[in-house]
Protein backbone atom coordinates (compact mmCIF):
# COMPACT_ATOMS: atom_id res chain seq x y z
CA UNK A 1 0.00 0.00 0.00
CA UNK A 2 0.99 3.37 -0.95
CA UNK A 3 2.17 5.78 1.17
CA UNK A 4 -0.18 8.73 0.15
CA UNK A 5 0.63 11.62 3.28
CA UNK A 6 2.07 14.62 1.85
CA UNK A 7 3.82 15.44 4.78
CA UNK A 8 7.23 13.85 5.79
CA UNK A 9 6.98 11.06 8.15
CA UNK A 10 11.10 10.16 8.30
CA UNK A 11 12.15 10.18 12.11
CA UNK A 12 9.22 10.67 13.65
CA UNK A 13 8.34 9.23 16.98
CA UNK A 14 4.73 7.58 17.95
CA UNK A 15 3.51 11.05 19.24
CA UNK A 16 4.21 12.52 16.10
CA UNK A 17 2.64 10.43 13.95
CA UNK A 18 -0.38 10.31 16.04
CA UNK A 19 -0.57 14.09 15.33
CA UNK A 20 -0.20 13.53 11.37
CA UNK A 21 -3.26 10.69 12.02
CA UNK A 22 -5.34 13.78 13.04
CA UNK A 23 -3.96 15.64 10.24
CA UNK A 24 -5.05 13.05 7.44
CA UNK A 25 -8.37 12.93 9.85
CA UNK A 26 -9.16 16.68 9.41
CA UNK A 27 -7.83 18.27 12.07
CA UNK A 28 -6.20 21.48 12.30
CA UNK A 29 -3.25 22.21 14.85
CA UNK A 30 -5.40 23.67 17.99
CA UNK A 31 -7.20 20.77 17.29
CA UNK A 32 -4.16 18.69 17.76
CA UNK A 33 -2.87 20.06 20.52
CA UNK A 34 -5.67 19.32 22.80
CA UNK A 35 -6.10 15.73 21.18
CA UNK A 36 -2.22 15.15 22.32
CA UNK A 37 -3.26 16.95 25.96
CA UNK A 38 -6.15 14.66 26.30
CA UNK A 39 -4.52 11.44 25.25
CA UNK A 40 -1.69 12.09 27.81
CA UNK A 41 -4.98 12.38 30.19
CA UNK A 42 -6.34 9.17 29.21
CA UNK A 43 -9.88 11.52 28.18
CA UNK A 44 -11.93 12.26 25.58
CA UNK A 45 -13.67 15.35 25.11
CA UNK A 46 -15.03 16.09 21.92
CA UNK A 47 -16.57 19.15 23.03
CA UNK A 48 -13.52 20.58 23.79
CA UNK A 49 -11.99 19.86 20.10
CA UNK A 50 -15.25 21.22 19.01
CA UNK A 51 -14.67 24.15 21.11
CA UNK A 52 -11.19 24.99 19.81
CA UNK A 53 -12.27 24.08 16.80
CA UNK A 54 -12.51 28.05 16.20
CA UNK A 55 -9.25 28.71 16.72
CA UNK A 56 -8.31 26.75 13.51
CA UNK A 57 -6.66 28.72 10.43
CA UNK A 58 -5.74 31.64 12.55
CA UNK A 59 -9.26 31.80 14.54
CA UNK A 60 -11.52 31.30 12.29
CA UNK A 61 -9.84 30.30 8.86
CA UNK A 62 -9.03 34.58 8.75
CA UNK A 63 -5.23 33.93 8.81
CA UNK A 64 -4.68 35.52 12.08
CA UNK A 65 -2.82 34.45 15.34
CA UNK A 66 -1.61 31.00 14.49
CA UNK A 67 -3.53 28.00 15.93
CA UNK A 68 -0.50 26.40 17.35
CA UNK A 69 0.36 29.07 19.54
CA UNK A 70 -3.83 29.66 20.54
CA UNK A 71 -4.04 26.18 20.87
CA UNK A 72 -0.88 25.89 23.23
CA UNK A 73 -1.95 28.33 25.51
CA UNK A 74 -5.28 26.33 25.58
CA UNK A 75 -3.33 23.33 26.45
CA UNK A 76 -1.69 25.01 29.07
CA UNK A 77 -5.11 26.21 30.50
CA UNK A 78 -5.99 22.22 29.95
CA UNK A 79 -3.53 22.09 33.13
CA UNK A 80 -3.38 24.72 35.05
CA UNK A 81 -6.90 26.64 34.29
CA UNK A 82 -9.87 26.36 36.90
CA UNK A 83 -12.99 23.77 35.71
CA UNK A 84 -15.43 24.66 37.86
CA UNK A 85 -16.20 26.97 40.74
CA UNK A 86 -14.78 25.37 43.51
CA UNK A 87 -11.38 25.02 41.60
CA UNK A 88 -8.74 27.85 41.54
CA UNK A 89 -6.72 28.92 38.31
CA UNK A 90 -3.39 28.88 38.39
CA UNK A 91 -1.18 31.66 38.75
CA UNK A 92 1.50 29.66 36.98
CA UNK A 93 -1.05 29.97 34.23
CA UNK A 94 0.01 32.60 32.74
CA UNK A 95 3.49 32.85 33.16
CA UNK A 96 3.41 29.97 31.17
CA UNK A 97 1.45 31.51 28.57
CA UNK A 98 3.82 34.55 28.18
CA UNK A 99 6.76 32.41 28.25
CA UNK A 100 5.29 30.14 25.79
CA UNK A 101 3.99 33.78 23.65
CA UNK A 102 7.82 34.79 24.17
CA UNK A 103 9.00 31.53 22.78
CA UNK A 104 6.81 31.32 19.53
CA UNK A 105 7.24 34.83 18.69
CA UNK A 106 11.34 34.80 18.73
CA UNK A 107 11.14 30.59 16.93
CA UNK A 108 8.66 30.92 14.30
CA UNK A 109 7.67 34.50 14.35
CA UNK A 110 11.05 35.33 13.81
CA UNK A 111 11.73 32.59 11.18
CA UNK A 112 8.45 33.18 9.20
CA UNK A 113 7.84 37.09 9.97
CA UNK A 114 5.03 36.82 12.19
CA UNK A 115 2.66 34.60 14.17
CA UNK A 116 -0.23 34.86 12.20
CA UNK A 117 -1.42 32.20 10.47
CA UNK A 118 -0.88 33.74 6.85
CA UNK A 119 2.57 35.62 8.00
CA UNK A 120 3.50 31.77 8.88
CA UNK A 121 2.43 30.15 5.23
CA UNK A 122 2.80 33.62 3.64
CA UNK A 123 -0.37 33.31 2.36
CA UNK A 124 0.30 29.90 0.43
CA UNK A 125 -1.58 27.42 1.64
CA UNK A 126 1.69 24.91 0.13
CA UNK A 127 3.79 26.23 3.01
CA UNK A 128 1.36 24.35 5.43
CA UNK A 129 2.99 20.98 4.88
CA UNK A 130 6.15 21.61 5.52
CA UNK A 131 5.53 24.33 7.94
CA UNK A 132 2.76 23.39 10.28
CA UNK A 133 3.83 19.90 11.75
CA UNK A 134 7.20 21.33 12.47
CA UNK A 135 5.31 24.39 14.25
CA UNK A 136 2.63 21.77 16.08
CA UNK A 137 5.29 19.41 17.01
CA UNK A 138 7.22 22.59 18.41
CA UNK A 139 4.89 24.04 20.20
CA UNK A 140 3.67 20.48 21.90
CA UNK A 141 7.41 20.06 23.41
CA UNK A 142 7.16 23.53 24.64
CA UNK A 143 4.19 23.03 26.35
CA UNK A 144 4.84 19.68 27.51
CA UNK A 145 8.65 21.47 28.33
CA UNK A 146 6.61 24.60 30.35
CA UNK A 147 4.64 22.20 32.37
CA UNK A 148 7.44 19.78 33.91
CA UNK A 149 9.51 22.91 34.66
CA UNK A 150 6.55 24.58 36.58
CA UNK A 151 6.00 21.27 38.44
CA UNK A 152 2.72 19.49 36.51
CA UNK A 153 2.52 15.91 35.23
CA UNK A 154 2.05 15.61 31.72
CA UNK A 155 0.40 12.29 31.70
CA UNK A 156 -2.09 10.88 33.69
CA UNK A 157 -3.13 14.00 36.10
CA UNK A 158 -7.12 14.63 35.31
CA UNK A 159 -7.33 17.60 36.66
CA UNK A 160 -5.39 20.19 38.44
CA UNK A 161 -5.74 19.01 42.21
CA UNK A 162 -3.70 15.85 41.42
CA UNK A 163 -0.97 17.43 40.02
CA UNK A 164 -1.25 19.39 43.80
CA UNK A 165 -1.48 23.21 42.18
CA UNK A 166 -4.36 23.97 44.07
CA UNK A 167 -1.44 24.02 47.18
CA UNK A 168 0.75 25.55 44.98
CA UNK A 169 -1.62 28.19 43.76
CA UNK A 170 -2.84 29.24 47.51
CA UNK A 171 0.69 29.64 48.31
CA UNK A 172 1.18 31.96 45.33
CA UNK A 173 -1.63 34.00 45.76
CA UNK A 174 -0.26 34.95 49.22
CA UNK A 175 2.49 36.41 47.51
CA UNK A 176 1.74 40.22 45.69
CA UNK A 177 4.68 39.29 43.50
CA UNK A 178 4.08 36.24 42.13
CA UNK A 179 0.66 37.66 41.37
CA UNK A 180 1.97 40.63 39.74
CA UNK A 181 4.25 38.27 37.44
CA UNK A 182 1.15 36.76 36.28
CA UNK A 183 -1.15 39.31 35.78
CA UNK A 184 0.58 42.47 35.56
CA UNK A 185 -2.36 44.75 34.28
CA UNK A 186 -4.37 43.58 37.66
CA UNK A 187 -1.83 44.45 39.72
CA UNK A 188 -1.56 47.97 38.17
CA UNK A 189 -4.91 48.55 39.44
CA UNK A 190 -4.45 47.92 42.84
Amino acid sequence: MENTCKYQMDGLGAEEMRMLQRVQQGFHCSEILLFAGLEARGKINPDLIRAVSGLAGGVGFSGELCGALTGGACLLGLYSGRGDENEITDPRLNIMIGELMDWFSEKFGGQYGGTRCREIVQDDPRNQPQRCPRIVSGTLKKVKSLLSEYGFEWEGASSPCETNSTTVAREALASASRLDLACPCAASTR
